[in-house]
């Protein structure tokens, strides 16, 4: 249903500073239309702090057409919110209901910390692509198409796989704040491509290695993070980040 205008109590996650304890701060919002997105009602709500001369409330967004990674938070609970396969930029306020409460709050991982409001500071997820998420073999000239025989399925799973944002949102859903299903994306989409293949085990005991230097917890099999994640990435990405560094590990045992 479109058309309409909902009024919100929302309980909004304040920190001035990652040295500030941080607390919440209760808005009154009225006639929001419901064919808003979620940080269009965000801006409506900076434009009247700004008016009255208050500080605005920090999030995170760039492209707003849920491709870039960038904007994310936990509404009640669920990083993005409620809508299934959905980033918080597409999230729009006819999923709310007139008089709800919203409680929003940052993504929450030791690995993330918050900067101010609900900007987090994610750049460990740079860190990790930086150990080993990349093709550095020099083949000259592209290829024809040909040359390279790709099994139709390994190409789809590749996409699937390469069609994580980097949001952070699988890290805020697990309750050990894992990267798993992050770095076996990416992971996953090389290494399904003939060309990812010669560097596959020195990428995988890489990222690994980095992602638990950073921080991040293992992965228990809760799959809130395929529950949450805005592209549907599968939890099949962790079984084979497992294989790929179980095999390089037995390898090269003396990089683990």
């Amino acid at each position: 249903m479109s058309g309409g205008n909902i009024n919100l109590t929302l309980r909004v996650w304040r920190q001035n500073s990652p040295q500030d304890p941080g607390h919440f701060e209760v808005y009154q919002v009225e006639n929001i239309s419901t064919d808003a997105s979620f940080l269009e009602m965000l801006d409506l709500i900076n434009e009247r702090l700004a008016l009255e001369g208050k500080e605005p409330i920090a999030f995170d967004h760039d492209c707003r057409e849920g491709i870039c990674g960038m904007c994310g938070c936990v509404v009640n609970g669920r990083p993005h919110g409620p809508e299934r396969e959905t980033t918080l930029c597409q999230l729009h306020m006819r999923r709310f209901r007139d008089g709800e409460v919203l409680v929003i709050e940052p993504l929450r991982a030791r690995a993330f910390p918050v900067i101010k409001d609900l900007v987090v500071d994610r750049s460990a997820f740079d860190a990790i692509i930086q150990a080993g998420g990349f093709i550095s073999v020099n083949t000259g000239q592209a290829p024809e198409a040909n040359t390279l025989p790709v099994p139709r399925d390994h190409a789809e799973l590749a996409m699937d796989a390469a069609a994580c944002i980097g949001c952070g949102a699988c890290v805020a859903a697990c309750p050990n704040a894992s990267a798993m299903l992050f770095v076996g994306a990416k992971i996953s989409h090389l290494a399904l491509m003939p060309q990812g293949r010669p560097e596959a085990a020195r990428r995988a005991l890489a990222m690994v290695a980095r992602m638990d230097s950073l921080g991040f917890g293992n992965c228990t099999n809760h799959r809130e993070c395929e529950v949450e994640c805005p592209k549907g990435i599968s939890i099949a990405n962790i079984a084979r980040l497992n294989r790929e560094f179980i095999k390089a590990a037995l390898a090269s045992p003396e990089k683990i």
